[in-house]
């Protein structure tokens, strides 16, 4: 009886040795409590261990998943590592960025957040184009004079205007519903085979882009920057843009050349330009870019809302749930392509 006891004691502890040794331990760092409380609710089969970043080294030595921006230092230490999770949409800075292709170039999974902030840049990217098209500069300046200005009023009207959006993942569709809703046309390009939709008229490849612009009363980058798509809004691009035609940049400021959008609005072959995004970023005091009126600048800032942190941890919750249970991934990233 006694020998049964102890060999029913040995499997049991056995038991929980391997329970214990198939818990997954994910490194996060300067969470709030409440977060990493929520996070480690979904499963048992988790250990999310919140740290400060003099302490991520030593932590990730033996983690299974990192959740943040993760250094390339931090990519070597980690020999466990089966996971990171981006939780911003862009991921070009843990990726392609000079010394930084350790985590590229591993059997890593990356997953980030793209779509989930969507609504709000699209929204941020329409409001810019309204606050040229209703003229809402003028009359913003003409607040500080009190002047109620009773000269003829020459708004421009969306409805029937040709939109080119750079960019049809989850923000360029967001900024395509939104255009549409406004009565506009839309022509999207992106190098992936995107399915034909009600809100745009047609969908052609990055090398076609030269085709389009010439058309384009607004043209709207909300494309993730890449290798391809770095300054592919260059001297020539900013040249076939329609007179008094608008230019709004809302992901990733090295897609366009921003010596040509000076140009281009120095020269007043643009109506109006809206850029969230710059490079480089800040955007230095003194450059040209700031003189403008008919210029509105930003600072990174499109993708917060009242909404977008909530669903932003929402997704690294479900992640982080599937991957304890071994689940596919919600947003991989094509490490190559770099979205």
């Amino acid at each position: 009886m006694f020998r049964t006891t102890l060999v029913v004691l040995a499997a049991g502890l056995a038991l929980g040795s391997a329970a214990i040794a198939q818990t997954k331990k994910i490194v996060t760092v300067n969470q709030p409590p409440e977060v990493i409380a929520d996070w480690q609710s979904v499963s048992n089969k988790v250990k999310v261990v919140n740290v400060t970043p003099d302490k991520v080294i030593a932590e990730i030595a033996d983690a299974d998943a990192f959740v943040g921006v993760i250094s390339p230092t931090a990519v070597q230490a980690g020999k466990n590592l089966k996971w990171v999770q981006i939780t911003s949409a862009g991921v070009e800075n843990v990726l392609h960025k000079s010394g930084s292709t350790a985590l590229r170039d591993s059997g890593i999974v990356v997953t980030n957040n793209q779509i989930v902030q969507g609504p709000e840049i699209a929204d941020h990217a329409l409001a810019m184009l309204l606050y040229f098209t209703r003229k809402l500069n003028v009359f913003s300046a003409d607040r500080l004079t009190e002047n109620w200005r009773r000269e003829r009023f020459d708004g421009i009207e969306l409805k029937g205007k040709n939109a080119v959006v750079i960019g049809l993942g989850g923000i360029g569709q967001q900024i395509a519903i939104r255009s549409w809703a406004f009565g506009m046309n839309v022509v999207g390009v992106d190098p992936e085979d995107i399915p034909m939709s009600p809100f745009w008229q047609k969908v052609v490849k990055p090398d076609q882009l030269n085709d389009v612009l010439p058309t384009a009363d607004v043209v709207f980058i909300s494309a993730p920057h890449t290798e391809m798509s770095h300054k592919m809004m260059g001297p020539t691009q900013f040249d076939l843009m329609k007179k008094d035609s608008y230019f709004i940049a809302v992901s990733r400021g090295g897609i366009y050349d921003l010596p040509s959008l000076v140009k281009a609005l120095d020269s007043g072959k643009l109506a109006g330009a809206g850029v969230d995004v710059t490079d480089p970023e800040p955007l230095p005091k003194g450059n040209a870019l700031w003189k403008f009126p008919n210029a509105i600048i930003t600072p990174h800032i499109a993708g917060r809302s009242d909404q977008d942190r909530a669903r932003m941890l929402g997704t690294v919750k479900e992640n982080i749930k599937r991957f304890a249970d071994g689940k596919p991934l919600l947003n991989v990233v094509d490490k190559r392509k770099g979205y």
